[in-house]
């Protein structure tokens, strides 16, 4: 596992630890998952205010460090989960989904060892389909089940992703913090509904986990060597760009995956695949709730 290229490219982006071979949880976040797959009876998680005091507890397992989780996020949590909801919602998440995402978590490394013992060509023959960072002009294709999918969009909500390296690898935002924490801060409803369809999807497989592969491909269009190279743009190419756009057709009516046939489907909304999903953007969010926003987790800003 060591030596595996994908891997070691995504690992410093990853909450696990990787030593002989074999990814783990640290001791402490395996004992706080194990409390809480067993229910708020045995963890005490029984609220918004208590379920973010055990991820906080969880990071601090992880040494992860306070400055990069959101100051208002704890009240993001207590407001959504203890006063927005019904109180019939709220028991079902703390007695069924958290549970449910804590033992997927537990399953973590596991689901991603077997991973990348089929990446090498066992689900496209000849190809690399392992999780991997994704870097802009990059060309590449990974292939995810469902349910490894759905252990690391946990991770998202329980804020474990290490984030201070993001940034110089140009990748957006992750985990849920921000997200928790724009809902206190500027509370807004459209914000509570945002948040209510994107916490759907862990009900879902907490009732029960999808099966089935997902893909993700970054395509780079080559570039036609003539008597110069040129080099491929960089992140800023589009936003300092003067040249005009090739001529296209608007339509004035109709939803945009209704206009699939012999189009390309382009969003300048944001160059971050998912733009402001997981914070207060609303523009990009209605088409990424309808198609992955996982993609976030190893994809590079768009050129």
């Amino acid at each position: 596992m060591e030596n595996r290229e994908d891997l070691n490219s995504i690992l410093p982006f990853l909450p696990l630890c990787l030593r002989s071979s074999s990814l783990f949880w640290p001791p402490p976040v395996v004992e706080a998952f194990k409390a809480l797959s067993q229910g708020p009876h045995y963890s005490n998680v029984n609220s918004g205010q208590v379920l973010f005091l055990a991820i906080f507890d969880i990071r601090n397992s992880l040494s992860l460090p306070d400055s990069s989780i959101s100051s208002a996020a704890s009240d993001g949590f207590a407001l959504f989960f203890d006063d927005l909801i019904t109180r019939d919602e709220a028991a079902k998440w703390f007695e069924q989904v958290v549970p449910k995402l804590a033992d997927l978590l537990l399953r973590l490394p596991y689901l991603l060892e077997t991973h990348y013992e089929k990446a090498d060509g066992g689900i496209v023959k000849g190809v690399n389909t392992g999780l991997r960072l994704l870097e802009s002009q990059q060309p590449g294709i990974v292939f995810l089940s469902q349910e490894l999918v759905g252990a690391l969009l946990a991770c998202s909500f329980f804020c474990l992703f290490p984030t201070s390296a993001r940034g110089a690898k140009h990748l957006p935002m992750i985990n849920f913090d921000h997200l928790f924490a724009y809902l206190y801060d500027h509370f807004d409803e459209k914000l509570e509904n945002k948040l209510k369809c994107i916490l759907h999807y862990f009900e879902r497989i907490g009732s029960m986990i999808p099966v089935g592969y997902i893909s993700f491909e970054r395509k780079v269009i080559a570039l036609e060597h003539g008597t110069f190279s040129f080099p491929y743009p960089k992140e800023n190419f589009w936003s300092q760009s003067s040249i005009s756009l090739c001529p296209f057709k608007i339509f004035n009516s109709g939803f945009i995956e209704d206009h699939s046939s012999e189009a390309i489907e382009v969003d300048f909304a944001n160059k971050y695949l998912g733009g402001g999903a997981l914070s207060r953007g609303c523009i990009q969010l209605v088409y990424y709730s309808l198609c992955p926003v996982y993609k976030m987790i190893f994809d590079s800003a768009v050129v």
